[in-house]
């Protein structure tokens, strides 16, 4: 049983994206799928798919730039099961000064930083990627 099915999911994509790996594969859960939908529209990664035979995963295609360099510089867990990290709208940090996003689950569900200021809302900050 894993305690921490967020910090795994970051894990296995910071893993293959430094070992060069065109795609990886997590275990399918709809937190994961609105995370990685956000990957997406961020441009982190280049597409997703969901696999919904067996068990279920998620097939991440990742994204690199000229050298292959990844386009995911760092991934930071930020909430974690043992320690909530919840802020309202206005105490919404920013990452890197606008060049990173923070994801965060909402009453509203999961979105951007930017988009959480926009509507107003707080949440728990799940994890910053830059």
């Amino acid at each position: 049983m894993m305690t921490d099915p967020i910090a795994d999911m970051l894990a296995r994509i910071r893993n293959a994206s430094l070992a060069r790996q065109d795609r990886t594969s997590i275990p399918h859960s709809k937190l994961k799928v609105s995370i990685a939908e956000i990957l997406k529209a961020e441009g982190f990664i280049d597409d997703y798919a969901v696999d919904e035979t067996g068990h279920g995963s998620i097939q991440l295609e990742l994204k690199y730039g000229r050298d292959r360099e990844s386009a995911i510089a760092g991934m930071k867990r930020k909430s974690r099961p043992g320690r909530r990290i919840y802020v309202g709208y206005r105490d919404i940090p920013t990452v890197l000064n606008g060049l990173g996003v923070a994801i965060m689950s909402t009453s509203r569900g999961v979105m951007t930083d930017r988009t959480a200021r926009e509507q107003q809302v707080g949440g728990e900050v799940l994890c910053e990627v830059w």
